[in-house]
């Protein structure tokens, strides 16, 4: 047959085989070259084609859904088809089609608009209902029985029990909103290691998680290694249940709690804690009671505040004698940290690492007090304490710092802006950063 004669449709496998030689390549074979590739370079190049479109998305491990319908239509488990971690927040808010302001908030980022209530601005159906969601859960763990990692709001006990029975090596789980009866799901996730229950986000929902529901969660989650506990209430047996039943529990995360007077107490019973974390609450005990009652975790190696309450001298006096072992111990950005308050933790004998940022009403007095009573000290972060100054510095403290493994010091944050203008030139007359760009107004 001559070439001439041949139609358009009969070239065009030819043209194919011609240009496009991706395609005497395997599937297999590509992947591995796509593994190979950079994360900057992955998404671009999952648009050449359809084929390395959908070989892109086998690649796919982590994913934060947006739409909740991509779900239930299946797309999401053609698409990508070997998800381990699947993030659905987001997805479970009902976003209006305008949104205009959006609202950050330590848990989550959701819409705001002019109908709010009283509970929140997720409440009055701005959250998918538990149905929904249950169906939802359903088709995740049907289309990935090997996931890992969830993270959802608004889950009942019956979707939870779906999702246990179908996802055995679930290892992470996130829930938003949760309750004392959801937890009696728990039990189901077999391997669950790290658990983290968002009970009431204040300005967001509200939902109760009470000593009921933490002692379900103790008793069904005997492997659990990292707990973080939000907006969640409770007592002292609560906590008490998680340290008996949860005897590998290595880390403990509050967050804005909100636990009865004497759970400091409880912590006793956590005997292989390590990792001790208090985030955005706004009292550590309202009372810790009697010191011979209060025990302490021998294990424990960090205590972490972050944007916390500590004007409470007794409660702060209680918190140390409990961490009385603790050897990294990290202040940021808390509120009421002062020399009394610094003072007490020098009943914590082994520590090695002291980190303090944010702490405004600390002086060099009382830091130079604490530094020098830990003969174990080996590490300081000193940044954005401005009652710190150098000139107060005394020889002891220098020689402490010349012998130190790590050393951050920056604690008047001003001074250091200065020095960094000076040395690059900006505000200098005449300096390019600064052209004199007003003119005087001439009288009339």
């Amino acid at each position: 047959m001559h070439l001439k004669s041949l139609t358009k449709r009969q070239l065009q496998p030819h043209k194919a085989l011609i240009f496009d030689r991706t395609l005497l390549l395997s599937d297999e074979l590509l992947l591995r070259v796509f593994q190979k590739l950079p994360e900057s370079q992955r998404k671009p190049s999952s648009l050449v084609c359809k084929r390395w479109l959908s070989l892109q998305g086998r690649l796919v491990r982590s994913l934060k859904l947006l739409e909740w319908d991509f779900l239930e239509s299946g797309r999401l488990v053609s698409r990508f088809p070997n998800l381990t971690r699947v993030d659905l927040v987001h997805a479970c808010i009902v976003w209006p089609r305008s949104c205009g302001v959006l609202l950050n908030h330590r848990v989550v980022s959701v819409p705001v608009d002019s109908e709010v209530s009283q509970n929140g601005f997720l409440e009055n159906g701005k959250v998918l209902a538990s149905n929904v969601v249950d169906r939802g859960l359903r088709f995740l763990a049907s289309g990935y029985p090997n996931l890992r990692k969830l993270a959802v709001v608004g889950a009942s006990e019956l979707g939870l029990l779906s999702l246990a029975e179908e996802c055995s090596t679930l290892q992470e789980l996130e829930l938003h909103k949760c309750s004392d009866a959801t937890l009696r799901a728990i039990s189901g996730f077999g391997n669950l290691q790290i658990l983290k229950l968002i009970g009431n986000a204040e300005g967001l929902y509200k939902s109760l998680v009470s000593d009921v529901g933490l002692t379900i969660l103790a008793q069904g989650c005997a492997r659990l290694v990292k707990l973080e506990l939000s907006g969640c209430e409770g007592s002292y047996d609560g906590i008490k249940a998680i340290g008996q039943c949860c005897q590998m529990l290595e880390e403990l995360t509050l967050s804005d709690h909100r636990l009865d007077g004497g759970w400091l107490s409880a912590l006793y019973y956590c005997e292989n804690l390590k990792t001790l974390r208090f985030q955005s609450c706004r009292r550590i005990d309202v009372y810790p009671g009697l010191d011979e009652y209060l025990g302490s975790c021998p294990t424990l190696e960090r205590l972490h505040l972050h944007k916390c309450q500590l004007r409470d001298k007794l409660s702060m006096r209680a918190l140390y004698m409990v961490c009385g072992a603790v050897r990294d111990f990290v202040v940021q950005d808390c509120w009421g940290l002062d020399n009394d308050i610094l003072g007490l933790a020098t009943t914590c004998r082994r520590v090695k690492l002291l980190s303090l940022e944010g702490c405004s009403l600390l002086t060099t007095e009382g830091l130079e007090s604490a530094v020098l009573s830990w003969k174990d000290l080996q590490k300081l972060r000193v940044v954005s304490c401005k009652n710190i100054k150098d000139s107060e510095v005394s020889p002891a403290v220098s020689t402490l710092f010349s012998i130190l493994k790590e050393l951050q010091w920056r604690p008047d944050t001003r001074s250091l802006l200065s020095s960094s203008l000076v040395e690059s030139g900006m505000g200098k007359r005449g300096s390019k950063f600064f052209k004199k760009t007003w003119r005087p107004e001439v009288p009339a």
